[in-house]
């Protein structure tokens, strides 16, 4: 879905940035959500560090994110988003599969059904920054609200090869329950999984998140493999495995 009336060179450089990613990015995102990511991907690129801007969307905060791609990278986002108490109602995350390897992800937060005010939504963006310097120390943070061992109710886990994206995904799905989108990111890291996709549905009480996945060293995961992480994922989830 390329973009009309954008100038030849401009179309080149999308092109050549789009093929980083997955096949099916070029087919089934859209023209803005992929110049979106290349104005991020050249600002990260003169910054040469992670993009971290919050700003106000309607009643909520939209959260745009550009770094390297790293597997704890997740697990630090969504318990900074824990530790100031906001709610999670979307997520977009496109990630590369071939160098420079980087992640785009979108956020929409609120805190008490409202946009975050100019002071927290600093105090967020500086709070990311700080935890992947590994400065904020999020663990030890959630820690004092609640208990991370306590594992979470009704977890299902599954793993498959997606025909259409022809990438290796995880369904997971559980109760919606205090700290379940950091637990669930914390137990990814823990397994060494790169995120390179995703979809979430929040619907009657139950979240469902899809993750298409990089294995360890950035590899493809094989099916006998796969089935391992998911139960591997559901067990770290439902408190059974340190």
């Amino acid at each position: 879905m390329m973009a009309s009336g954008l100038k030849s060179s401009t179309l080149e450089l999308l092109k050549r940035f789009n093929r980083a990613f997955p096949q099916f990015y070029e087919q089934f995102v859209s023209s803005e959500i992929q110049l979106q990511n290349l104005r991020l991907a050249w600002r990260l690129y003169k910054t040469q560090r992670a993009v971290i801007e919050l700003k106000p969307e309607g009643n909520k905060s939209a959260l745009l994110f550009a770094y390297r791609n790293q597997s704890f990278i997740l697990s630090d986002i969504f318990g900074v988003l824990q530790a100031y108490g906001l709610t999670i109602h979307s997520l977009s995350l496109y990630g590369q599969i071939k160098p420079p390897m980087l992640v785009f992800i979108k956020l929409l937060v609120s805190r008490g059904s409202k946009a975050l005010s100019e002071k927290t939504a600093e105090n967020v963006c500086r709070a990311i920054r700080e935890a992947l310097a590994g400065r904020f120390e999020v663990e030890e943070m959630l820690a004092v609200e609640f208990n991370l061992d306590a594992g979470l109710e009704q977890v299902e886990t599954e793993f498959y090869v997606d025909q259409v994206f022809h990438l290796p995904a995880l369904l997971i799905e559980a109760d919606n329950q205090p700290g379940l989108f950091y637990k669930v990111m914390y137990a990814l890291w823990q397994e060494d999984l790169l995120v390179v996709n995703a979809n979430l549905l929040v619907w009657r009480g139950r979240t469902r998140l899809i993750v298409y996945l990089l294995g360890p060293n950035e590899s493809l995961i094989p099916e006998y493999l796969g089935h391992k992480i998911a139960e591997g994922v559901r067990q770290r989830l439902m408190g059974r495995r340190n």
